[in-house]
C-alpha cells in the first residue's frame, strides 16, 4: 500500500494543536452562509446587503444579530444596509471603506457581475474589504440558482484577492483570514464557497469565538484603515480622472502590493494554525508522495477527489490530488513547490465553461505556472465538471484518474473534456463506471418531501440537535429546484462517528422517508433505499391496509430488497395536534424512532426541547400543538403487513409518443425525473422550449377537492377566476352537444338573459392539477338556504372524486372553446367563459399572483408578448420541466421570455420595439406587394390598419381572417420576390399586446430605473407589477413595497419607512395609464383596469396586491385578505387614465370607499406585523399609529385627486 502526503489537518478533520493558545471550541451545526456571516458580522462595522439566492441567508442573518443587538469585536453593533440592487450595496461597501469603517457585503452570480466596475475601483485604490460570494452560475442559455464558478471567474480580473473555500468549517475559518489579511494587505478579498453545495450544507463545525478574531486581526492595520478615511480634516482627492501620460504607471504603482499578498496570507494562515490547531496552506496537496496522476481543483469538488484519491493510494494506485486554496494573486512558488515531481500526468478541473477559450482560467493559470517553472514535466489535460450543481461523484473522479492512466499509457486521450455527463454531441464526456463507491461509517437517511411542507425545516433541526446535542458528527444537503414551493424536495442526512466530508449526494440510504404518498406512483423513491432498509410512509392507510394501495412496482422493490416498511398517518396526526397539514413534526419524531441514531427517548426529548425553542415566538399554542405531535407520533406508527405482488403497474412519469418532437420528449423525461440521465443532445441549443405543458405534469397534489353543486350555482364565474391555477374552469354550450356526455360531466342551464334560450354551463375541476387551496370555495357565494355551511362548491376528499372528476374534465376539454366574439369581455362572467392561457403553474398552493397572469391570458393570451423579470413568476413561469404558459387549439398563446432581474423594463421596450418594427416591415411589403398579388384595396386598408385596439375581440377576428387571405395570396405566387419574408412576417399585422411583468423588488428597487424610462418613452406597453411586499423569491426580504412597520428578512426589527407609492411616481408623467388593483376586493374593477390599460396607446402600470405565504397568513384566506387590505386602506383601488375617450381630459377614478376598518384590523391577521408586536410592543404600536396614519393621508389625497378630475 502506498503510504498518503495528507497536509495537517485541515476543516473537519481537525485537531487541536498542544502549542495552540487553549481557547475551548465550540461546536455547532450551521450551514456555509451562516459560518461566513458569523464572521463577517463580527468583523465589520457596515454590512451593505441585497438578497439573491443562494448568497441571502448571509446578510439576513447579519441583519437580524445587529437587530437583537448583537456586538462586532470591538463592542459596536454593526450597521446593516439594504439597497436597491448589488450595484448600490457595491457602491455603498466603496463608499463604507473609503470612509475609514471595516465593510462586508454578500453576493452571487448576476449579482457579483452588477458589482464589477466598483470592485475595479475599490482594488485600484488600494482598499480593505471583503465580499463573500455563495458561488453560482451566471444566466446563459437558462438561468440556473444552482453552484459553479461561473460568477467568480468574471471577477478574477478587478484586482481583487481570491480564496477558496470547499466545505462548512472551511467557509467559517477562510471568511477570518480574509477580514484578517485585508487590512494588512490594502488589497480586498472575495472569498468563496459553492453555492448551495456548501452555502446550504448544514455540518458540523468548530467555531471561532470572538478571542479567536481577535487575536488574528492586526490593530494597527484597523487604525491604519481608519485613519485612511476621508475627512475634511486631511482632504484627499481620490477617484481622479488620467490622462494617457499617466494613467498606465499608475496603474502599475500597486503591483509591490499584490506582491506580499500570497506572504500575508500565508502567514495569517500559519496564524490561524497556532490558534486553532487547523492547518490551511495556499495550496494544499492530498495523495501518494511519488503521485504520477494529479488532479488540481479547487471548492467544494476536492473533498470529493480527496477521498476518491484516499481510496485509489489504498489499492496501490499513484495518484493525488493539488487544492488551489489562494486562487489570485495566483501563488504560483507555491503552487509549483506542493506538485510532486514525480507527476508525470495532470488534470485541471474548473467548474466553469468559458465558451470559445483554449481552456478554463485555472487550467490556463496551471499551464502557465508549470511552463514557467517546470517546464516539460508533465502532461496538462483539462476538464469541466458541476455546472449548475450538477453532481460531482467519486465515480467521476475515478473518471479522470482513469483518463490520466490512458494518457500516460499512450492511448487516445481528451485533451478538453466533461465529467458528470453525457456528451453525445461533441463528444468530450467521460464514461464513468457506476458500480465505483466509497465506503463510510455513517447512517444515511434521505427524505421526499414537498415545498414548504416543512420536509426540510425538520431535517435541519435533525441534524441540529444529533450534530449539537452528541458525539455524532452529522451533515445535510438538500435539493429542491428552483419553484422551491409546491415542487419534490430531497433532503440527504449523514450521522456517524467520524468527520463526515462527503459534499455528493447519497446513493444508497439505509433510511427512506416518503412524506408524501402520491410520490410512490410519480417518482421511484425506493430506487436509493439499500437492501434491508427501513422506509416510512405517511399515508392515510393502517399497516394493514396500505400495501393494497402500493403500485407493483413498489411492492415488488419491497420485497426484492427486503426493506422493512413502516406507515403513519401523518396528516390526521398532525390535524389532531392542531398543526393542520404541516406533517414535518411527525415525521421527524417517527424517524427518531426508526432511524437508529439515538436511543429513542433522548432523541425525542431533544426533539421537544427543540420545538420549545423554535416555535416560542410563535406562542404557546405552536409550541404545544407541536409536543403533541411528537407524543402522538410513536403511537400512530405501525408496522407494513407485507402481502403479495398484487398492485397495479402504474407507469412511472409521462409517456413520450413517437410524434413527439425531440424538446417535448426531453420535458416528458424530466417530468419524470430522468435529468441526470439525459445526454447533451437532447437539450435544444439556446434554450427554447415549447409551452403549453404543465398540463402534462399532473401532480395531484390537493388530499381534497371541491365539489360542485350545480343546483346552488349562480354562473357568476368567482371561483375560476381567484383560482390560482386554473384549475376549476366555466364553459357554455347548447343542451345538445353535450346530449351523450358521461354521467360524470354535470352542467345546468344558465341563468340570466346573458346566453342563448337551452344554454347548458358547468363548472368543472382538474382534479390532477387542483392544489386543494380551498379558493374557490370561499369566494362562492351561493349557500344552501336548508343546509348551514353547504355551497355551490365544497371541499371533499380527494379519493371520494379524484376518478370522477378525471372523466368529466377529459370530456370537458373535448368540448369547443366559446366564440371570443360572442362573449362580454368587460365581465367578469363573460371573461371567465373565456379559454386561460396560464395553466397550473407551480406556484404556491393558494398564490396571489397567478390569478392576474390567467386573468391577463383569457383577455388577450392568443396576442401577447411577455417580458418576465426575475423572481417568483419567472420561476413558476419559466422553470424547467414545465410552463404553466399555454396555448389554444390554434396553436396561439404567450411568447415568453427572462431577462435577467434588473433589466425588465429595457428588455420589454427592446421587445415592443421589435414587434413594431415587424409589423412595420409587414405593411410596407403589403402595400408594396399588394398589385402583384392581386390583393383588393379593401383588403390592403385592412391589413395596414394601425388603429386595431388589441382588446376588440371582433377587430381580432377580421384582422385574422384578413392574414389568412394574404397567406393564401401568398402561397399562390411563391416565387415572387420578397413573399418569403412577407409569409414571416404576416402574423405581425395582428395587433401585439407586449406585456412586462414582475413582482415589486424589480419594480420599486432594482428595476426602477428602467421602469422610470419606460414610462417617460411613450411606449405601448402595458406593465403589471404582482406587488407582495417583499422579495418573495429569496425567501421574504424587505423591499421599498413593504409597508411601515411590516417585518421582513432584512428588516429584522420591522421596517421604519412608509412604502414608495410608484402609482404617484408614474401617473405624475401624466400620459402613463394607472391602475391599483386587489383581484378579490373588486373583480369588476379589476377586469376594467386590465382592459383599460391593454387599450390605452401608450405606457401603463398596473399594480397587483398579492397575497404571500411571506406575509404570514393561510393562503386559504387570500380573498378575503385582499378585501381586507382595501376596507382598511392599506390598499386603495384606483384607476387612472390620461385620455379616457379621443381627446377627453385625465381622469382618476378612486373605485373603493373610504377605510371602514382599522389598519390596526387587517395587520392582526399577518405574521409580518404580529412578530414585531411580540418582539417589541412599543416600537410596533408606534409604527402601527404611523401607518394608521400614512393610510388616512393617502386616502385623502386620492379623494382630492378624485375630486379634482370630475371637476376638470
Amino acid at each position: 500500500m502506498t503510504a498518503l502526503v495528507t497536509p495537517p489537518a485541515t476543516g473537519e478533520d481537525a485537531t487541536q494543536d498542544p502549542s495552540a493558545t487553549p481557547v475551548a471550541p465550540q461546536w455547532s451545526c450551521v450551514d456555509g452562509n451562516e459560518a461566513a456571516a458569523s464572521v463577517a458580522h463580527r468583523l465589520s462595522d457596515i454590512c451593505a446587503i441585497y438578497p439573491i439566492t443562494p448568497a441571502s441567508p448571509m446578510g439576513e442573518h447579519a441583519d437580524v444579530w445587529s437587530a437583537r443587538g448583537k456586538k462586532n469585536i470591538w463592542g459596536a453593533v454593526p450597521r446593516i444596509i439594504e439597497m436597491q440592487s448589488e450595484a448600490g450595496a457595491a457602491g455603498t461597501f466603496h463608499g463604507a471603506i473609503q470612509a475609514g469603517a471595516l465593510a462586508s457585503t454578500f453576493t452571487s452570480s448576476q449579482g457579483l457581475l452588477l458589482m464589477l466596475p466598483n470592485m475595479y475601483k475599490i482594488a485600484g485604490e488600494l482598499t480593505p474589504g471583503v465580499l463573500h460570494v455563495a458561488a453560482r452560475a451566471i444566466a446563459t442559455h437558462a438561468l440556473s440558482i444552482f453552484g459553479d464558478h461561473s460568477d467568480v471567474m468574471a471577477a478574477r480580473t478587478t484586482g481583487w484577492a481570491l480564496l477558496s473555500s470547499g466545505s462548512v468549517q472551511e467557509a467559517h475559518d477562510m471568511a477570518a483570514v480574509s477580514h484578517a489579511t485585508t487590512v494588512e494587505a490594502r488589497v480586498p478579498f472575495l472569498h468563496f464557497f459553492d453555492g448551495f453545495r456548501t452555502s446550504h450544507e448544514v455540518n458540523r463545525v468548530r467555531l471561532l469565538t470572538d478571542e479567536d478574531l481577535g487575536a488574528l486581526i492586526d490593530d494597527e492595520a484597523v487604525l491604519a484603515q481608519r485613519a485612511r478615511a476621508m475627512q475634511p480634516t486631511a482632504p484627499v482627492l481620490r477617484g481622479t480622472a488620467q490622462n494617457p501620460d499617466v494613467f498606465f504607471q499608475g496603474r502599475e504603482a500597486g503591483n509591490s502590493f499584490y506582491e506580499k499578498v500570497p506572504g500575508l496570507v500565508a502567514a495569517k494562515l500559519d496564524q490561524f494554525y497556532a490558534r486553532t490547531g487547523r492547518r490551511y496552506n495556499l495550496v494544499e496537496y492530498y495523495g501518494a508522495p511519488d503521485a504520477e496522476r494529479v488532479v488540481v481543483i479547487m471548492g467544494s469538488g476536492a473533498h470529493t477527489v480527496r477521498s476518491t484519491v484516499e481510496k485509489l493510494v489504498a489499492d496501490g494506485e499513484k495518484v493525488g490530488v493539488l487544492v488551489v486554496r489562494l486562487y489570485r494573486p495566483f501563488p504560483t512558488e507555491d503552487f509549483v513547490a506542493a506538485m510532486p515531481e514525480s507527476v508525470k500526468s495532470i488534470a485541471v478541473l474548473d467548474r466553469v465553461k468559458e465558451a470559445g477559450s483554449l481552456g478554463e482560467p485555472l487550467y490556463l493559470d496551471t499551464v502557465a505556472a508549470l511552463a514557467e517553472y517546470r517546464p516539460g514535466a508533465a502532461k496538462i489535460i483539462g476538464g469541466r465538471y458541476g455546472l449548475g450543481s450538477k453532481e460531482f461523484t467519486p465515480r467521476d473522479v475515478a473518471a479522470v484518474y482513469t483518463e490520466l492512466s490512458a494518457q500516460l499509457a499512450g492511448e487516445s486521450a481528451r485533451r478538453r473534456f466533461t465529467v458528470g455527463i453525457v456528451d453525445d454531441v461533441t463528444h468530450l464526456s467521460l464514461t464513468t463506471d457506476p458500480s465505483f463507491a466509497l465506503t463510510s461509517r455513517a447512517r444515511q437517511a434521505v427524505f421526499y418531501g414537498l415545498g414548504s411542507d416543512g420536509t426540510v425545516g425538520a431535517n435541519k433541526n435533525s441534524v441540529k440537535l444529533i450534530g449539537e446535542h452528541t458525539d455524532l458528527f452529522a451533515q445535510g444537503y438538500f435539493v429542491y429546484d428552483s419553484k422551491k414551493a409546491g415542487s419534490v424536495t430531497v433532503s440527504h442526512l449523514r450521522f456517524g462517528p467520524d468527520p463526515i466530508d462527503r459534499p455528493y449526494l447519497i446513493e444508497h440510504a439505509d433510511f427512506v422517508a416518503v412524506h408524501q404518498f402520491r410520490f410512490l406512483e410519480q417518482i421511484p423513491v425506493l430506487d436509493i433505499a439499500k437492501p434491508g432498509a427501513t422506509v416510512l410512509f405517511a399515508a392515510p392507510y393502517s399497516g394493514e391496509e396500505i400495501w393494497d394501495h402500493l403500485t407493483a412496482q413498489v411492492q415488488q422493490t419491497i420485497v426484492d430488497k427486503q426493506l422493512k416498511v413502516y406507515t403513519i398517518d401523518a396528516a390526521a396526526v398532525a390535524g389532531a395536534a392542531g398543526l393542520g397539514k404541516r406533517v414535518n413534526t411527525v415525521m421527524q419524531a417517527c424517524f427518531f424512532a426508526l432511524a437508529d441514531v439515538l436511543p429513542v427517548e433522548e432523541a425525542l426529548a431533544l426533539a421537544k426541547d427543540s420545538a420549545a425553542k423554535a416555535y416560542a415566538k410563535r406562542g404557546t399554542a405552536v409550541v404545544e400543538a407541536n409536543i403533541k405531535a411528537i407524543d402522538h407520533a410513536i403511537a400512530g406508527l405501525q408496522e407494513v403487513k407485507i402481502g403479495e405482488i398484487s398492485g397495479p403497474a402504474v407507469p412511472v412519469g409521462v409517456a413520450v409518443n413517437d410524434s413527439d418532437d425531440a424538446t417535448l420528449a426531453t420535458v416528458k423525461r424530466l417530468i419524470a425525473g430522468e435529468g441526470e440521465l439525459l445526454p447533451v443532445s437532447a437539450m435544444p441549443p439556446g434554450g427554447g422550449f415549447p409551452t403549453n405543458t404543465a398540463k402534462l405534469e399532473k401532480r395531484a397534489l390537493a388530499t381534497e377537492l371541491p365539489k360542485w353543486d350545480a343546483s346552488l350555482c349562480i354562473d357568476c364565474g368567482k371561483c375560476t377566476l381567484a383560482c390560482p391555477h386554473a384549475a376549476i374552469r366555466m364553459k357554455t354550450f347548447s343542451g345538445e352537444s353535450v346530449a351523450n356526455a358521461p354521467a360524470e360531466f354535470e352542467s345546468k342551464t344558465t341563468m340570466g338573459r346573458d346566453f342563448p334560450e337551452n344554454t347548458r354551463l358547468a363548472i368543472q375541476v382538474a382534479p390532477d392539477d387542483c392544489t386543494g387551496c380551498t379558493i374557490c370555495v370561499s369566494v362562492c357565494p351561493a349557500s344552501s338556504k336548508t343546509e348551514p355551511g353547504h355551497k355551490a362548491l365544497n371541499m371533499v376528499d380527494a379519493e371520494e372524486v379524484r376518478d370522477a372528476q378525471r372523466i368529466g374534465f377529459d370530456y370537458y376539454l373535448s368540448l369547443p372553446e366559446v366564440d371570443r366574439t360572442t362573449v362580454r369581455t368587460d365581465t367578469v362572467k363573460g371573461v371567465q367563459l373565456l379559454e386561460p392561457l396560464f395553466e397550473f403553474s407551480g406556484a404556491c398552493a393558494g398564490c396571489g399572483e397567478t390569478p392576474y397572469l390567467k386573468l391577463v391570458t383569457q383577455l388577450m393570451g392568443d396576442r401577447m408578448v411577455v417580458a418576465n423579470a426575475t423572481g417568483c413568476s419567472s420561476i413558476y413561469g419559466g422553470n424547467l420541466p414545465t410552463t404553466p404558459w399555454a396555448q389554444n387549439a390554434a396553436g396561439q398563446g404567450p411568447a415568453w421570455n427572462n431577462s435577467l432581474f434588473e433589466d425588465n423594463a429595457e428588455f420589454g421596450m427592446g421587445l415592443e420595439l421589435g414587434v413594431q418594427e415587424r409589423a412595420s416591415q409587414a405593411r410596407t411589403l403589403v402595400i408594396s406587394l399588394a398589385a402583384d398579388l392581386g390583393l383588393s384595396d379593401e383588403l390592403v386598408a385592412g391589413l395596414t390598419d394601425t388603429t386595431i385596439n388589441v382588446v376588440d375581440e371582433p377587430a381580432i377576428a377580421e384582422q385574422r381572417a384578413r392574414v389568412a387571405q394574404l397567406k393564401e395570396a401568398l402561397a399562390a405566387k411563391p416565387d415572387l420576390p420578397g413573399v418569403d419574408l412577407l409569409a414571416t412576417l404576416a402574423d405581425a399585422l395582428v395587433p401585439t399586446a407586449v406585456w412586462v411583468i414582475g413582482g415589486d423588488g424589480w419594480a420599486y428597487d432594482i428595476g426602477f430605473g428602467g421602469l422610470d424610462h419606460l414610462f417617460a418613452s411613450g411606449q405601448n406597453i402595458n406593465v403589471m407589477v404582482l406587488d407582495t411586499e417583499v422579495y418573495s423569491n429569496t425567501g421574504g426580504q424587505a423591499s421599498k413595497a413593504t409597508p411601515r412597520g411590516a417585518a421582513a428578512k432584512f428588516a429584522a426589527s420591522g421596517k421604519p419607512g412608509r412604502k414608495k407609492d410608484l402609482g404617484m411616481i408614474a401617473q405624475a408623467y401624466r400620459d402613463v395609464y394607472v391602475a391599483q388593483i386587489s383581484l378579490n376586493a373588486n373583480e369588476m374593477q379589476t377586469v376594467r383596469a386590465i382592459r383599460e390599460a391593454a387599450a390605452y396607446p401608450g405606457p401603463s402600470l398596473i399594480l397587483a396586491y398579492s397575497t404571500c405565504i411571506e406575509h404570514g397568513i393561510d393562503l386559504a384566506d387570500s380573498a378575503a385578505h385582499m378585501k381586507e387590505a382595501v376596507t382598511s386602506g392599506h390598499w386603495p383601488l384606483y384607476r387612472y387614465n390620461p385620455e379616457p375617450t379621443p381627446g377627453a381630459k385625465p381622469q382618476f377614478k378612486l373605485d373603493s370607499k373610504a377605510p371602514s376598518t382599522p389598519l390596526a384590523d387587517f395587520y392582526a391577521h399577518e405574521t409580518r406585523y404580529k412578530t414585531v408586536a411580540r418582539t417589541n410592543p412599543e416600537l410596533a404600536e408606534k409604527m402601527a399609529a404611523q401607518a394608521q396614519e400614512d393610510a388616512v393621508l393617502r386616502y385623502r389625497h386620492y379623494e382630492w385627486l378624485s375630486q379634482e378630475s370630475q371637476d376638470v
